[in-house]
């Protein structure tokens, strides 16, 4: 792949109906996809067995390699099944039963699966059905019986999504279906789990605690979807690998206007811990029925680019929408457009903790001091590529080299990161003449090039760390 191929926001897609056949994935590898989500709300573990091995098969025939992100589905709220579809009008007063009970006289009840309904809201609370579109008040609670008014009219359909804005839900962290979804997972070698409405740390040291149980070194993607997380964001983050800002429930959640800023805040947030970022939920959302995107929505990924969040993500567009290859394409040319418009620069805010820190931003620097030369480096754990992706360096490719397989496919997540597999020998002097020969031999670069390379050098008995200025030879 030739240098001008060169990305620094990763695309993340939704695996679906759309997008399962082998010819389809073939397609979206080829066009640069880094990541594949498995939606798990919408499956079941033979199924996604079969998906995660087909990706695999593709990858290996594409020799094209992409990391595999299980989204578990977590605990919800949700309203009981009806006969038939409710007209709800302004006005009208309906019961929630979070308790088996009886419907009163003239008042419509509604059955609800979380007991502690009544307990956690009190009257003033706003209580959202059906992603926001059905909107009620608290008038009256009880553990038995919460009475509501309904605000605008709507229709009530059974089984409805059920959002407590403001209200701290005392929901488990992991259900019993993400518990065994998240076993086939390991089995599977999944190399991340996003973890769904991640209110507090707490709810990230469950799945690490599950996941080392069973082993496995996936990486933990918070998401954050409700007033909750955003309250703990900076705790969440520190606790978890990754986070998602899945602005779908988080803007049921919080008021419209002020979506823009926790996205913002949470990019900030991520960037300051060297946490990679997804921003996720209606980036092309006009796609899943039009062959071409709004204005707003290109206006959208553009923000998020322009932010250096770590990845963009496509849910329906490429999981059950009619042109999922365009949607990728579309998504990649805009975010190629916003990146190269940008000048030299890095984050010279991010906080230096230790010597190896200073030593990694000499390295960015001296990078752009050369002009665009990239930068060489080498890591058996991601963290050396994480901090250099965390500076931010516009104009500034990373390459970073691994002969862990795992930790090629986390770096896959990583901001202006582009990750190489291949054997790190013992004497640092190899290792660098093979990654440049590896460069060299996949037109990266070209002779001459000038690379900063970030790596050990032997010193009698001594390892040390260096940076060196080298021509790609």
């Amino acid at each position: 792949m030739p240098k001008e191929a060169y990305r620094l926001t990763k695309v993340v897609f939704t695996l679906g109906p759309a997008t399962e056949d082998e010819a389809m994935l073939e397609k979206l590898i080829l066009a640069g996809v880094d990541v594949c989500r498995l939606n798990m709300a919408h499956a079941d573990g033979a199924w996604t067995r079969t998906m995660i091995r087909r990706v695999r098969e593709v990858c290996r025939r594409t020799k094209r390699h992409i990391a595999l992100l299980m989204d578990v589905k977590g605990p919800e709220i949700r309203t009981g099944d009806l006969k038939a579809p409710v007209d709800l009008t302004a006005g009208q007063l309906i019961d929630l039963l979070p308790e088996p009970g009886r419907a009163e006289r003239g008042v419509l009840a509604v059955s609800v699966n979380y007991p502690m309904m009544g307990r956690d809201v009190s009257a003033g609370n706003l209580v959202l059905v059906d992603s926001g579109l059905i909107r009620l008040e608290v008038i009256s609670s009880s553990p038995s019986r919460v009475r509501c008014r309904v605000i605008v009219p709507a229709k009530l359909h059974s089984r409805r999504h059920v959002n407590l804005p403001g209200t701290r839900v005392r929901l488990p962290a992991l259900t019993a279906k993400d518990r065994a979804d998240i076993a086939v997972g390991v089995e599977e070698q999944v190399d991340f789990f996003a973890l769904s409405f991640s209110r507090e740390a707490d709810d990230v040291d469950i799945l690490r605690r599950l996941l080392s149980g069973l082993k496995s070194t996936a990486r933990i993607v918070a998401k954050i979807e409700d007033q909750s997380g955003m309250a703990n964001l900076d705790e969440i983050v520190v606790a978890a690998d990754a986070v998602m800002v899945a602005r779908g429930d988080l803007g049921i959640e919080v008021p419209m206007e002020d979506l823009p800023l926790f996205q913002k805040k949470a990019v900030e947030s991520c960037i300051r811990h060297r946490k990679p970022v997804i921003v996720a939920t209606h980036l092309l959302e006009s796609m899943i029925e039009s062959p071409v995107p709004t204005r707003a929505e290109v206006s959208d990924i553009a923000g998020a680019v322009w932010s250096t969040a770590d990845a963009i993500m496509l849910s329906g567009e490429t999981a059950t929408g009619r042109y999922p290859l365009e949607c990728v394409q579309f998504m990649k040319r805009v975010a190629g457009r916003i990146e190269g418009s940008a000048t030299k620069g890095y984050n010279a805010d991010l906080p230096l903790k230790t010597h190896k820190d200073r030593l990694l931003r000499s390295a960015v620097v001296l990078a752009q001091e050369l002009g665009d030369a990239g930068i060489v480096v080498f890591t058996r754990s991601g963290l050396l590529p994480q901090t250099l992706s965390a500076f931010r360096a516009r104009r500034c490719p990373i390459y970073a080299f691994t002969d862990d397989p795992q930790v090629f496919r986390h770096m896959l997540l990583m901001w202006g990161v582009e990750p190489f597999l291949m054997d790190i020998k013992r004497d640092p002097e190899e290792s660098v003449r093979d990654a440049f020969a590896y460069l060299l031999r996949r037109e990266w670069v070209k002779p001459g090039d000038w690379m900063v390379v970030v790596t050990n050098v032997l010193a009698g008995e001594k390892t040390i760390d260096s940076i060196q200025m080298r021509p790609v030879e």
